[in-house]
């Protein structure tokens, strides 16, 4: 019998962690801060004393060097997990990442895997700034030989995390760090989402939000707004970036002639405008009106609360776009708007049990 109960989102991840190291003793872990007292958001805690120093290690402030290693591991049949706690930090590697990580199946014919999972953390506030908060998905969505993850939900996190460690090639698994704490359904035992495949989280037939890692928790919120005004919207959670379930959005679209697409990334070059165009080149037929993007405006990230509070936006854009799209009076979203700001937190951090950044 199956055991479901509620954990939470780093916990889902360090059981995935947990389960195929125990089945697999070619999986290991490494990472600045892996085995420290925060285990990288709570997701690490407790494996060093499992696994030992030897599958589960802390790393030199080498990035490059050290995601070299990894993939020279799993090329001699390892499965290296390496963890960054911040997706800026993997910037130093991006040469052995792009150049040698993602092309190493195709080079050789497919003769040659690399089993590798890169964990990286992005995400906002708390005063981190420009070289600690980007949200870069994009950049790795846009390598061939790459895929990339972005779980949402504890039970996504886990069945993703899973699916990647077992996967024969490189996975960037992207962690929104205000996620660690959210709680969630999450079976015990060992199982697996496919890469790749979306989820409709929430169903409607008046206009589709599609959205990414935090975003998701966003746009559910504004569809239960826009659902007390009788605007029943469909969350699509894409899960993965790459590769991209457009055919679920392009189903969706189809039922509800609009959509929005909400992503933790700058708006140019991302994620919501790949969708974008996709919808305009796959759906225009059943397009009402062009889609709304909501993601970041095109400054660096700012690190004053001053600016922060209106730089990342939320679930009062997603509702605003909604509103717009479908025509509504502009009076009565003001009127919606201030109903629904019941905001109790400093807008800078997840929420009050939050004490910093690792």
């Amino acid at each position: 019998m199956t055991v479901e109960r509620q954990i939470k989102y780093s916990q889902a991840l360090r059981e995935a962690i947990d389960q195929c190291m125990a089945k697999d003793p070619a999986v290991f872990i490494i990472g600045e801060g892996v085995p420290d007292p925060k285990g990288i958001f709570g997701s690490t805690l407790g494996l060093k004393e499992k696994y030992g120093s030897g599958r589960v290690m802390d790393m030199p402030v080498c990035e490059n060097g050290m995601t070299g290693i990894c993939i020279g591991a799993a090329l001699r049949g390892f499965r290296p997990i390496l963890t960054h706690q911040r997706v800026d930090f993997a910037l130093l590697s991006l040469d052995q990442i792009i150049n040698n990580a993602a092309k190493w199946h195709f080079m050789f014919g497919g003769q040659m895997n690399i089993p590798l999972v890169i964990r990286m953390v992005v995400g906002r506030g708390w005063g981190q700034g420009a070289q600690h908060s980007q949200s870069l998905q994009a950049l790795f969505a846009h390598i061939p030989g790459l895929k990339v993850i972005m779980p949402a939900t504890p039970h996504d996190a886990k069945g993703l995390l899973v699916s990647a460690i077992e996967d024969d090639n490189p996975v960037i698994s992207i962690e929104h760090r205000w996620l660690y704490d959210i709680e969630g359904h999450v079976h015990q035992d060992p199982y697996r989402i496919p890469l790749g495949k979306a989820s409709v989280v929430r169903k409607g037939d008046m206009v589709t939000i599609a959205a990414v890692s935090h975003m998701t928790i966003e746009a559910i919120r504004a569809a239960q707004i826009l659902e007390k005004k009788g605007i029943t919207a469909e969350v699509i959670d894409l899960r993965s970036i790459r590769p991209l379930d457009f055919e679920t959005v392009s189903q969706s679209v189809k039922k509800t002639g609009h959509l929005i697409v909400a992503d933790c990334g700058w708006l140019s070059f991302g994620v919501s405008a790949e969708i974008a165009a996709r919808a305009t080149e796959g759906a225009w037929k059943s397009l009402k009106k062009a889609p709304r993007r909501i993601a970041l405006p095109e400054i660096p990230m700012p690190s004053a609360p001053s600016l922060t509070e209106d730089f990342y936006p939320g679930y009062r854009a997603i509702v605003q776009a909604a509103w717009e799209l479908l025509g509504k009076d502009a009076n009565e979203l003001k009127t919606l708007l201030k109903e629904a700001q019941s905001e109790v937190n400093p807008h800078d951090v997840p929420d009050l049990s939050f004490r910093g950044p690792f």
